[in-house]
């Protein structure tokens, strides 16, 4: 996934401080080096996730919103995140991003919209330090309740003073904008349909004063379309546009029903978009036009989206159910195995605004992963780059800035039986009050 998009063999990679030092063939080794062999398996960038809600890890496939539409869904939900505690946020952020990790992801996103029970942003900023992944938090919000006309309870609502207040105090506290950063932090109104215009023009504002990058959803079903003709007499695309939020510092979840003027809106300003086939699915939300985003330059990555839409969180997966879907939609030659693996990697990178990542080449970061081919997976195959066509779907080994995150396809960062554990027990007490 370098800029040539080489594809090499036999090749050794050397990693030093973090960084790609060197890419060749019998590297010497270093003094006091430590090798790591990767014969038989498949060595690509990390993969790089642009959409998620990783609170939700702890509320996957509830009964009441396994069948529903979007607003539906969410209406099952939200009394059971209103009870949530900043120790469900840290425990369920470890949760997911493990399993993110697992299937070879190096660098994620996550849009946390609720606070209750004095829950914070660093709840989930401890948890991706502890995990060792690259992590790009959004203080995401919600400041219009069911009394008001909005999708969410009033208990779920924040003040939107306090909103942008709390925003300037997590950027000054955690956001590293550095090459090799490990946290980046955005500004993430959560939706049309839960928060106002001036808060979303506020947010405009503050992110580029402080230089952070904008991300809400946009546009997932035809119900959001609707919601936005009725209310604000426009598009999704337009409302965007006339709020400041278009640009290469703005990138929307979802866009599944954006029409040919958004999309071109879209490339003409270098907005990015995180496509989420499986949650698009599982929520009947629709098929986003992928390719014609793609063909029209608009920069895409991937999202697994919340672990309550999808219901689950394998980044590879999801490169793989982009790609069937734009096939079944438009033929067979509408999209390769390598083009959705590049949307998972670098694709995701240059919508996060990290063109340090994504890429295996000299001077990029070394967040790597290797894939074990000689499983019965790939059993068979006679392409093994062709990963999501026939190969695993869970990594070997991933490095993240150099240092291993999971090891024989095991993660070795953090105690995992007795994080599951402890997951375990709170999803129990989560029902148990229902």
């Amino acid at each position: 996934m370098d800029d040539a998009r080489r594809e090499l063999s036999n090749q050794d990679i050397l990693i030093r401080n973090g960084v790609i030092a060197e890419i060749g063939s019998d590297l010497p080794v270093p003094e006091g080096a430590k090798v790591v062999q990767a014969q038989g398996c498949l060595v690509t960038p990390g993969l790089v996730n642009t959409h998620h809600h990783l609170y939700q890890s702890l509320t996957r496939a509830v009964p009441g919103g396994q069948d529903a539409l979007l607003f539906g869904w969410l209406r099952t939900l939200y009394p059971i995140w209103q009870r949530f505690t900043p120790e469900h946020m840290h425990v369920s952020a470890q949760v997911g991003l493990a399993e993110l990790a697992l299937s070879g992801c190096s660098l994620s996103s996550d849009h946390l919209y609720l606070y209750p029970n004095g829950s914070r942003l660093e709840d989930t900023i401890h948890a991706a330090s502890e995990i060792g992944l690259r992590f790009h938090p959004t203080r995401g919000a919600m400041s219009i309740g069911e009394s008001k006309g909005g999708l969410p309870p009033d208990s779920l609502v924040e003040d939107e003073a306090a909103i942008l207040a709390d925003c300037i105090r997590v950027i000054d506290a955690f956001h590293d904008p550095s090459e090799g950063s490990m946290c980046r932090v955005g500004i993430a109104p959560c939706s049309p349909f839960s928060v106002s215009t001036d808060l979303m023009r506020e947010a405009a504002l503050l992110a580029r004063d402080k230089g952070v990058m904008l991300h809400t959803h946009l546009a997932e079903n035809d119900e959001d379309i609707a919601y936005s003709l009725e209310t604000f007499g426009c598009r999704p695309g337009q409302y965007a546009e006339d709020l400041g939020w278009v640009g290469p510092d703005v990138w929307h979840a979802h866009c599944v029903k954006l029409d040919p003027s958004e999309i071109a809106l879209f490339a003409a300003t270098g907005t990015g978009v995180a496509h989420c086939p499986c949650s698009n699915c599982r929520l009947g939300s629709g098929v986003a036009p992928l390719r014609a985003m793609r063909d029209a330059g608009v920069p895409v990555g991937l999202g697994v989206d919340g672990s309550a839409s999808n219901d689950a969180g394998n980044l590879v997966a999801e490169a793989r159910q982009a790609m069937l879907l734009q096939r079944v939609t438009l033929g067979a030659d509408a999209m390769s195995a390598r083009e959705a693996l590049e949307i998972a990697t670098r694709g995701g990178a240059d919508v996060l605004g990290r063109p340090d990542c994504g890429r295996l080449a000299v001077g990029k970061r070394a967040d790597i992963a290797i894939w074990d081919m000689s499983g019965v997976e790939a059993a068979g195959s006679w392409d093994h780059a062709a990963l999501l066509l026939a190969g695993p779907t869970t990594v070997r080994d991933l490095f993240v800035e150099g240092r291993e995150v999971v090891r024989n396809g095991k993660v070795i960062t953090v105690d995992m039986p007795a994080l599951l554990g402890r997951q375990q027990q709170m999803a129990l007490r989560l029902k148990e009050k229902l």
